[in-house]
């Protein structure tokens, strides 16, 4: 097995920032994670009701789906090896299909606890231009360079 996409805690900064998701929602996509989700509610498929009945313009994207979108940027960052500590996000504005969003965010903090884990604190965001859509934190698990790096993870067995 290779590390050459694995981002250790060793080789990031304060202040940097994580590679950024851009993703394009279409209508199917909606109906699709409203159907995984078991959400009903119509501003998600039904493009006349989410007009005439909510006042919207457009269909919405979900606020969950903006968020599973935010882990997956996350995700593809920490690799592998890393692990998903905390994650909050809160849902600030609205979206619509056919609109570029980005999700991404940049490093606010590191430190490595007693027992020698590396932890990443970071501001993460899901974007449309300069629209702050869902704002939020996480804190991230990163692997160290080193002896300490070869420990088996929690839960693993040898």
């Amino acid at each position: 097995m290779t590390d050459a996409r694995q981002v250790f805690y060793d080789d990031i900064a304060v202040g940097e920032s994580i590679p950024t998701l851009t993703v394009t929602v279409d209508e199917t996509q909606l109906f699709f994670f409203s159907a995984a989700t078991y959400n009903g509610h119509r501003i998600h498929y039904d493009k006349e009701w989410a007009r005439s009945v909510e006042g919207y313009d457009d269909v919405l994207v979900q606020g969950p789906l903006q968020a599973a979108l935010l882990g997956r940027a996350l995700g593809g960052w920490i690799g592998g090896r890393g692990r998903l500590v905390s994650f909050s996000v809160q849902n600030r504005a609205i979206a619509h299909p056919g609109q570029r969003l980005d999700f991404g965010g940049h490093v606010t903090g590191k430190r490595v606890t007693e027992s020698g884990v590396g932890l990443v604190d970071l501001d993460i965001a899901g974007r449309r231009a300069d629209t702050v859509l869902m704002p939020g934190t996480a804190t991230v698990e990163l692997p160290r360079r080193g002896a300490a790096a070869e420990l088996p993870r929690r839960g693993a067995t040898a």
